[in-house]
């Protein structure tokens, strides 16, 4: 049963709650928020919303800025970061219209929506499942500066093999080697512990954590499969829980792509499946890996539009950093069952007709979750539609590891983008995609590719320290 602003209102009461606190995403899939006394908090709220400024969030919109924030009442929990009890909610931006407001075509959560609305007209399935692998360092120390006249970063981390000298007991690890490391070399459990039970009060049940590879303090954490809307909002939570845990513990969470030079990069590897009626639509025991075609197709789809892919799941220059060769990191268009080394990776473990799909592997958390998840399941729906078949197009299957393939043969492969803009430079040549159906509207591609093409350029007018060190005496 939908909660209502009389259940709202009632709970107020009831648990003495004191502050209402409103979370808003932004173009980058940030959260900003607004916060009310709880005592003002009536039925007009969700009648009226609250209004905000768009264009301040990143949205460029033919209409006027001003847009109305409407919460979503089923998403109401208490924020346990919060010392002052207050019940958060996610929710959903409106254009101010008369006689009734109507939703904002670019509000990321709005766009997530319309995608799966694609899906199910298109009748290929009614659901799709996602599972996000959420990978990110803890630091100990961290800080940066970038001024006319110091531009620099700096991280420790005391499990970092760079401390093996004033560390004391022999308790760093070496280098690129934490991966699944034990006590005590694992100082960090608790605190990751704690983040997965927070994670679960949210509502979002968790597979597992554990140490990843790198060893400056890399780590993940993993959920379950659940359903696409609600895993854009879940990702959006886990992230606000896993830095605000960290930081109770006096550490410093980022999950992003290539925060330590040499070290593995932390990824968020999505793992997907399509059901219709309950039934699994990418399962078929005659198929390669146990895969249908369906399941091909879909591969096919996101293998032929990887490159614009790239822009919105992976929208940062340092996302560009991890995607390289050596890091288990993918950098070639194909597909392969148990190979790290492929964009597309099924996994071999998962047997069950109803678990049998695949992860896309480049994605990293700079996305913004409800941009990437939709762009992701309109791509794979473009694939089926086409019937685009990956190995017919030369994507493999690849099960080889593809770094350890002679010169020769490497050449005639294709690779993912390496540079933001190159991604950016795809995303305007091939949208046609993602524009199906209205999904993604045109003013939101153009804005977006507006904003990142600006950033490229700002970051790259910046001097690097390791410029110096290879030309200031040059």
């Amino acid at each position: 049963m939908a909660t209502t602003a009389k259940d709202i209102i009632a709970r107020i009461e009831r648990e003495q709650i004191k502050m209402v606190d409103f979370k808003i995403v932004d173009i980058n899939g940030q959260f900003r928020h607004v916060t009310i006394p709880a005592a003002n908090f009536t039925e007009e709220t969700i009648a009226n919303g609250i209004g905000f400024d768009a264009s301040n969030y990143g949205y460029a919109v033919v209409e006027k800025s001003d847009m109305v924030y409407i919460p979503d009442l089923d998403s109401a929990a208490i924020d346990p970061f919060c010392e002052i009890k207050t019940l958060s909610m996610i929710g959903n931006a409106m254009v101010i219209d008369y006689p009734k407001n109507r939703p904002l075509a670019q509000y990321p959560r709005n766009i997530v929506r319309a995608a799966v609305d694609y899906m199910k007209a298109s009748g290929i399935a009614d659901e799709m499942q996602i599972l996000p692998e959420f990978e990110f360092y803890l630091f100990d120390q961290v800080g940066w500066k970038v001024a006319n006249n110091e531009i620099s970063a700096f991280i420790d981390a005391d499990q970092a093999h760079w401390n093996s000298a004033t560390q004391g007991q022999g308790r760093v690890v070496p280098f690129q080697k934490n991966y699944h490391i034990a006590k005590p070399f694992d100082p960090t459990y608790e605190c990751r512990s704690e983040m997965c039970m927070e994670i679960e009060k949210a509502g979002i049940p968790v597979k597992y954590h554990h140490p990843e590879v790198g060893g400056a303090g890399q780590f993940e954490i993993e959920p379950l499969l659940g359903e696409m809307t609600r895993m854009a909002d879940g990702t959006m939570m886990v992230k606000y829980i896993i830095r605000n845990v960290a930081q109770k513990y006096g550490l410093s969470a980022t999950l992003m792509p290539k925060p330590v030079y040499g070290e593995a990069g932390s990824g968020m590897h999505v793992h997907m499946l399509l059901l219709k009626d309950g039934e699994p639509v990418f399962s078929d025991d005659t198929g390669y890996s146990h895969l249908s075609r369906e399941a091909h197709w879909f591969m096919g789809g996101l293998l032929k539009h990887i490159a614009s892919l790239c822009a919105l799941t992976n929208p940062s220059t340092n996302s560009f950093k991890r995607l390289v060769p050596g890091f288990e990191a993918p950098v070639t268009v194909g597909y392969a069952t148990s190979n790290r080394s492929a964009v597309i990776r099924i996994p071999a473990y998962a047997k069950s007709p109803k678990l049998r799909r695949f992860e896309l592997r480049n994605p990293d958390a700079t996305c913004n979750p409800y941009f990437a998840y939709a762009a992701i399941l309109m791509a794979g729906l473009d694939g089926i539609q086409n019937r685009i078949d990956p190995h017919e197009n030369g994507w493999g299957p690849y099960d080889c590891n593809l770094f350890d393939l002679p010169e020769a043969e490497k050449k005639k492969l294709h690779q993912l983008p390496t540079r933001l803009e190159d991604a950016l430079d795809a995303l305007e040549a091939d949208h046609d995609y993602l524009t199906a159906g209205g999904v993604f509207p045109e003013e939101l591609i153009a804005n977006f590719l507006k904003t990142k093409r600006r950033e490229c350029s700002e970051l790259s007018r910046i001097p690097h320290p390791a410029e110096f060190d290879r030309y200031y005496n040059a």
